[in-house]
């Protein structure tokens, strides 16, 4: 095998490791928000990364059987609605059941795994167990090869201009809005924030719905790469908490860094080895990074 060969296939290995990366990021960047205001353990987060994936799908469905001729142009705003069902599922949410359960982690933990149980049993009675997958614009079809020998699917360079501009509207929504002034009070010292006149209940409804939300743009993304089952949101869960914890509880940049880091030493090492092998070893390297440096790789000083 020529050198050629062997750079073009690290490559695509790469930017397969990207789009992983990807849907981690969206997954990881709501429960950043959620858990780093609120400390809640958001067992059920998946599942509103399964709402925005089924909401792609029945929107296609419904596009290519009623307005078939809109085809090219319903994805982009399926994402938005996407985010919009996902938003109002998590305000729902917060208000009857999360609000009562603050300052009770452990609480929040079972109440919340419950809840992703019951959500999965809803998809499976109203959508049914088996997985969907929706009709794609032709403009996210094919490959794009900058050289000979190398392909890039164009669905995952969509995936990545996406994570992008989600990303950074969050970065910019936290450190340029009121919200995000009110969120940063809140996390820094919440007794403080409400003797300045914040509504840090209020406060707390609308981060965990845009932390929802974001995940279930997170769902549209993964319809672009993978079939969606009721079970589909539960299959990154475990992924997505271990991106926050070893980036740094309420650190995006460290969301961003961690996401990059697993997603990567997974595709790369499934190159070599098989793919549970190279899950052993990507979890076996974050517990010694975390022995070492249990606070994550970026660490928020938060007054208590």
């Amino acid at each position: 095998m020529e050198f050629s060969e062997i750079l073009n296939i690290g490559l695509m290995q790469g930017f397969a490791g990207l789009s992983l990366f990807s849907v981690l990021l969206l997954m990881g960047l709501g429960l950043a928000i959620i858990f780093g205001q609120m400390g809640v353990i958001n067992m059920a987060h998946g599942e509103f990364m399964t709402i925005g994936a089924y909401t792609i799908y029945m929107l296609s469905t419904l596009v290519e059987t009623n307005a078939p001729n809109l085809m090219p142009y319903y994805f982009p705003v399926a994402i938005v609605v996407a985010f919009f069902l996902s938003f109002v599922a998590g305000w729902i949410v917060e208000w009857a059941l999360i609000r009562h359960l603050y300052k009770r982690p452990l609480d929040t933990l079972l109440a919340t795994w419950g809840l992703s149980l019951g959500i999965q049993q809803i998809f499976r009675s109203a959508i049914g167990p088996k997985e969907v997958s929706p009709t794609l614009p032709d403009w996210l079809m094919g490959s794009w090869s900058p050289s000979p020998g190398l392909d890039i699917p164009i669905n995952g360079l969509f995936v990545l201009g996406l994570t992008a501009l989600v990303t950074g509207a969050v970065l910019l929504a936290l450190y340029k809005s009121r919200w995000g002034l009110r969120v940063r009070a809140t996390v820094s010292n919440r007794v403080m924030a409400n003797a300045a006149g914040i509504n840090t209940r209020k406060s707390d409804r609308l981060t965990f719905a845009i932390g929802c939300g974001v995940a279930g743009v997170a769902g549209a993304a993964f319809t672009t790469i993978g079939s969606t089952g009721p079970t589909s949101g539960s299959l990154y869960i475990v992924d997505a908490f271990l991106v926050v914890t070893f980036g740094g509880a309420a650190s995006l940049l460290g969301t961003v860094a961690s996401a990059f880091g697993i997603a990567q030493t997974q595709s790369i090492a499934e190159f070599f080895i098989t793919g549970s092998m190279a899950k052993v070893l990507t979890l076996s390297l974050i517990v010694a990074i975390l022995m070492i440096r249990p606070q994550g790789l970026f660490a928020t000083k938060v007054r208590r």
